[in-house]
């Protein structure tokens, strides 16, 4: 109680406006990622193409060991993260029980004046992102294991007319373990830009940008987005964009 009534005092209006920003740039960055402009998609949009073609190959599969080792490797990704983010948050905790070495090294570096932001605070937001990275790789880790029962489910004959049905619904599953094991991500890429606050609102400022700068290339303009758009379709133009048949072609240089 007595920390919720210091904050006012505590936190500056820089500090302020740079931790709305961080907050905004996460929540803003996820939700562009997930809905992108029709022309624009992000690679997360443009593997739920993909994921359901999986499925529609899956059915005629035989046998399917392929597919489960592809399933047991998505779900070890999982787990992987799931522990080091409760690795991450142990830690977190234990310096929030002492934080008078972060105290020394920001004094000794000039990095803190007298009275400022509570140390605490600012490993807290760091493990808000860690936390909220746990909860949403544990919660992929069990739709990955929804999407397993069912494939299982699936028959491996085109013609029975559950056939397909069964293999949207294990897409659809696949897609939401996928979206939650990304927003998962982000949110370790938010924890490590959230602690250049420990050097001040300037650091976590940049260290926004920063973060903001690697996800949309990672999602917008990556190289793997560009192979993943080799193999779809070109964009169809509008007809008054379109050259007639007859149309005499361009001079050469």
């Amino acid at each position: 109680m007595d920390l919720l009534l210091s904050l006012p005092a505590s936190l500056s209006a820089a500090d302020l406006s740079a931790l709305v920003l961080l907050f905004a740039v996460w929540f803003g960055i996820g939700w562009f990622t997930e809905r992108p402009p029709a022309g624009k998609p992000s690679v997360s949009v443009l593997m739920t193409r993909f994921r359901r073609e999986w499925m529609m190959n899956f059915i005629t599969r035989d046998p399917r060991i392929f597919d489960s080792n592809i399933l047991s490797s998505l779900r070890e990704g999982t787990a992987f993260f799931a522990s080091a983010c409760m690795i991450a948050t142990g830690g977190i905790l234990a310096l929030i029980g002492n934080t008078d070495q972060l105290r020394g090294l920001a004094a000794e570096l000039a990095l803190e004046r007298p009275g400022g932001i509570l140390w605490e605070l600012k490993l807290l937001v760091t493990m808000f992102f860690v936390v909220n990275a746990f909860l949403k790789f544990v919660w992929a880790h069990r739709l990955f294991g929804y999407c397993a029962i069912m494939m299982a489910a699936v028959p491996n004959d085109p013609d029975d007319p559950m056939a397909q049905d069964r293999a949207m619904q294990a897409a659809d599953l696949n897609i939401t373990a996928a979206r939650s094991f990304n927003a998962g991500l982000r949110s370790v890429y938010f924890a490590l830009g959230s602690l250049g606050w420990l050097a001040g609102p300037w650091a976590l400022i940049v260290g926004t940008a920063v973060v903001l700068y690697v996800t949309w290339r990672r999602e917008f303009a990556s190289t793997s987005r560009q192979v993943i758009m080799r193999s779809l379709p070109p964009p169809r133009l509008p007809d008054h964009a379109r050259l007639p048949a007859s149309a005499p072609r361009p001079p050469q240089p």
